[in-house]
């Protein structure tokens, strides 16, 4: 992780100094020092190269003189509109451009010390990178930015105010450190290890195996597994942080925990329903909602947030093989329910129907949300851009979609019906796994919804938005984490005690 500190505005010695500077703007603070004491050469530059404070409109110019090895000059866009986001996609696109030099100093200008917070995390959040098998780089190509000063007036309140969101940006790191593993190395019982190592942040971690969920009667779940030689987990992670003050509050809708649930398919080939060949890497990540579930974990014990939160993942790997789960089988779930399974590579919701069954009847939380890599048709809906958000309950989507518009991590909400749960209807079950390809997203939600009995709940289908082909201010190429900030968001502007 990048290391951040804070300090008092002053003009490095050395080194690189990075500047954020609004829309229409004249540089000012550590800018206007830089470009005193190079005689000029920042205000030559940014004038030749037509420099208006855009947003994300970066400047770099090298060896200006004073000592100073680069000065990054990234916009802000119109200061009224730069706080949160944009102060955090400016560092972001920051730290990018710095990668070349071991350490820089970052003016965001005259910002809240919360927003200089915030400049440290986008820029946190985009200096990541996942190294651990690559063993023959060379040191030229190999990112070297490792430290990083925010210089803030206030330095000692930008600090405080940077320590949640160190917390959430680890557990982000944590999520996107799962997605990014190999198969082979992240199999179900080494995810789960890794689940008991969050006992340390203070979350209490419980792992079930094949035979305990087997007593239960997790036949959906189970049956996904069966073709492989990777037997299936079921991690519950708690997190106690209300406290007994909530505890005692009138009514026991205050003691109930919110709930997250994560797909964790580790490997998915499809089974049977075999996938095509071309791609079939990329199936790694679609565990990638379990993924969240456990950053978020993270996140909420690293920051110790005031509130009750359980999460639970479901993790198994998807093979073919002689023992595989066949197309035309029947299972019984945990809730009683049959489900004729038409379509093997429609696992995920076979997954999270015993899960989500089991998360209600044992805990009777507040609300669920699950997340799930689910359908490709999601992506045919939404691209890139949006997770689907499909939900039985107002209120709980508008907050979903608050949280999703302030860090960034969109969501679109798509519909519910019983035009679309007819489409489930089997001749000798009680429903099938698939409801044919039109509206393809919609009846997996659908699906799901039968095993939510009632409770307060929203799905995440985050197929489209897990993982990045490209770079983005505040997300390297490759796994996103996506939901990490979203759920943290949720649970601290609407339900940590005070």
């Amino acid at each position: 992780m990048l290391e951040i500190t804070f300090a008092k505005p002053a003009l490095p010695e050395k080194g690189a100094l990075a500047l954020l500077v609004g829309e229409g703007e004249a540089l000012a603070g550590l800018g206007a020092a830089a470009d005193q004491a190079t005689a000029g050469a920042l205000g030559r530059a940014l004038a030749a190269a037509s420099f208006k404070g855009k947003k994300n409109e970066t400047v770099t110019i090298l060896a200006p003189g004073a000592g100073l090895s680069r000065v990054v000059v990234v916009g802000l866009g119109k200061r009224e509109e730069a706080a949160g986001r944009a102060t955090e996609e400016a560092a972001g696109t920051a730290a990018a451009a710095l990668a070349a030099e071991p350490e820089a100093v970052l003016d965001a200008g005259p910002v809240a010390p919360v927003q200089a917070a915030e400049a440290a995390l986008g820029a946190s959040l985009r200096a990541w990178r996942f190294d651990r098998y690559r063993t023959r780089e060379k040191a030229e190509d190999r990112p070297k930015l490792a430290r990083l000063a925010l210089a803030h007036a206030d330095a000692a309140k930008a600090r405080a105010a940077w320590a949640p969101l160190k917390a959430v940006a680890e557990g982000v790191f944590l999520a996107r450190e799962l997605v990014t593993e190999p198969p082979n190395v992240l199999t179900p019982a080494e995810m789960a290890e890794r689940c008991r190592g969050l006992a340390k942040l203070g979350l209490e971690v419980e792992v079930l195996g094949p035979k305990e969920m087997r007593k239960l009667g997790f036949g959906a779940l189970l049956g996904v597994a069966q073709g492989s030689a990777n037997e299936p987990r079921l991690v519950v992670m708690q997190w106690h942080g209300a406290g007994p003050a909530a505890k005692g509050r009138k009514g026991a809708k205050a003691a109930r925990p919110l709930a997250f649930i994560g797909k964790g398919v580790t490997f998915d080939t499809g089974g049977i329903s075999l996938k095509p060949a071309q791609g079939m890497e990329e199936m790694k990540t679609d565990m990638a909602g379990a993924a969240t579930v456990i950053g978020l974990m993270a996140a909420l014990a690293g920051r110790k947030a005031k509130v009750d939160a359980v999460g639970l993942v479901g993790l198994v790997e998807n093979m073919p093989s002689g023992t595989a789960q066949r197309p035309g089988d029947v299972v019984k779930t945990y809730s009683g329910q049959t489900v004729e399974v038409l379509n093997t590579d429609a696992e995920g919701r076979l997954v999270l129907a015993d899960v989500l069954w089991y998360c209600q009847e044992r805990f009777d939380p507040a609300f669920m949300v699950d997340l799930a890599t689910l359908t490709g048709a999601i992506v045919v809906s939404l691209g890139h851009e949006n997770a689907g958000l499909f939900a039985n309950d107002d209120a709980l989507a508008q907050t979903l979609i608050a949280a999703g518009q302030a860090t960034g991590e969109q969501v679109w909400r798509m519909p519910l019906g019983e035009a679309y749960d007819k489409l489930l209807k089997s001749d000798i079950a009680d429903m099938k796994n698939i409801g044919g390809r039109p509206a393809g997203a919609i009846t997996a939600a659908q699906f799901l919804q039968r095993f939510v009995n009632g409770k307060p709940w929203a799905h995440l289908d985050i197929a489209g938005t897990a993982w990045s082909s490209k770079d983005k201010p505040c997300v390297p190429k490759g796994a996103t984490a996506f939901g990490v900030r979203l759920l943290d968001r949720l649970v601290a502007d609407h339900h940590e005690t005070r």
